[in-house]
């Protein structure tokens, strides 16, 4: 039995497909992003970076760096183990009580990524509802379909942020049967945002829990960062917020926040908190600084919504089909996978700008792109080259200019 050749013939289909991967090897330098520097098959080479989801920069901020430091340098490195056998180490206590805070709820619970925080949160969460239904955004995050798959619970999907359809899914559902509705705040691929209030609205009409993804969202809105439930004022009726510590505030982990008894239920229950070994301590207290400068600080996301909004400018005018969206994510659309792959190896080898192609399954087929995240770092004159490089790739490759994109609705 020649087992290698099942994991071949895998990766030829992902070829055939060209949906193969490859990463570039980037080393970011603390104080100077969004340059780094790619390690390339011809050497090292200075490159900017233009899709990376460490939106404010707070990766490299001082305070956040200097807390690393000085934690690891303190109580080392390592968390000893699960917190079922190595205890709760302070630094992780405070982080989930500022988690808390930031969100108005009772309690937080860490994960050791948002991935994690979603499928295993989701998934235990819907086992400990009796018949419980969950009703999923179409576009939801795989991480959120994989919590909802492995609660076994019955599923039912309503069309992207369609409230009535919803609505229609609650209705049939009955009054009596527990529901939870799951979505995220902002989609990270189109770029809209979920009418938050229209689906609490719902979730109180027909009794039913909330489940909002705000990891695209924590950090960059509301006056303290909470996100755009805090910003849409819905924060306090949302029974279970999520959110990641790996984007906007530049560390790792992710989390939930709710009402006590909902999240010592999931830290009772939940094999993805239970089994696994705890965030270092380091980690803790360098999120920690983020999260409480960015309570008070509004300089780092006026400034990314000002970038954002001349980067869609600039690309605008230059002909680009820039996808419509109201946010910081920046999509120009392309349609075409290997083109959307062409497109990057270009403009990489080329004009050294590092920009990920987005394919299948992350999109649907056809609708390929890149995706484009400015931040507060990314000056005039970068945005400038990012456009004459854009345009002078598209010409190469003969892709449209002044073309309609698909438009986030």
């Amino acid at each position: 039995m020649n087992y290698n050749q099942f994991f071949r013939d895998a990766v030829n289909r992902l070829h055939d497909e060209r949906r193969y991967r490859v990463f570039a090897d980037l080393e970011r330098i603390a104080g100077r992003f969004p340059l780094a520097t790619w390690h390339s098959p011809n050497g090292p080479r200075s490159v900017v970076m233009w899709c990376s989801n460490d939106y404010l920069g707070m990766g490299q901020h001082p305070k956040v760096v200097g807390a690393m430091v000085e934690t690891a340098t303190r109580v080392g490195t390592g968390a000893g183990g699960t917190r079922n056998i190595a205890g709760n180490h302070h630094p992780l206590v405070g982080l989930e009580r500022e988690l808390a805070d930031l969100h108005g709820k009772e309690a937080a619970l860490l994960f050791t990524s948002g991935y994690v925080s979603n499928q295993t949160g989701i998934s235990t969460l819907a086992k400990l509802i009796p018949d419980c239904l969950i009703l999923s955004d179409t576009l939801n995050h795989n991480s959120m379909i994989e919590g909802i798959r492995q609660s076994g619970c019955e599923r039912q999907v309503f069309r992207h942020n369609d409230v009535a359809h919803l609505e229609e899914l609650l209705i049939a559902a009955g009054s009596q049967r527990p529901k939870l509705i799951a979505c995220e705040s902002l989609y990270s691929m189109d770029g809209d945002i979920a009418p938050l209030s229209k689906i609490c609205d719902l979730a109180e009409r027909y009794g039913a829990m909330t489940y909002v993804d705000e990891v695209h969202a924590v950090g960059m809105y509301g006056p303290r960062g909470g996100g755009i439930a805090e910003r849409d004022g819905v924060m306090h009726r949302i029974d279970v917020l999520e959110g990641t510590l790996a984007k906007a505030f530049g560390c790792l982990g992710g989390y939930i926040t709710a009402k006590a008894e909902i999240i010592d239920a999931v830290r009772s229950y939940a094999p993805g908190f239970i089994f696994t070994t705890s965030l270092p301590p380091a980690v803790c207290a360098a999120a920690t600084a983020a999260i409480r400068h960015l309570k008070s600080s509004n300089w780092e996301r006026e400034r990314h919504q000002e970038r954002a909004a001349r980067t869609k400018a600039v690309l605008n005018a230059a002909g680009l089909p820039v996808m419509s969206t109201s946010t910081h994510i920046v999509p120009v659309f392309v349609g075409n996978p290997e083109r959307c792959k062409q497109a990057c190896d270009l403009l990489l080898q080329e004009h050294g700008i590092y920009i990920q192609p987005i394919n299948y399954p992350t999109v649907a087929k056809g609708t390929e792109r890149l995706r484009i995240t400015p931040s507060p770092y990314h000056d005039d004159a970068l945005i400038d080259q990012l456009a004459e490089a854009l345009v002078q790739v598209w010409h190469r490759l003969d892709l449209p200019l002044h073309a309609t994109p698909l438009a986030a609705e």
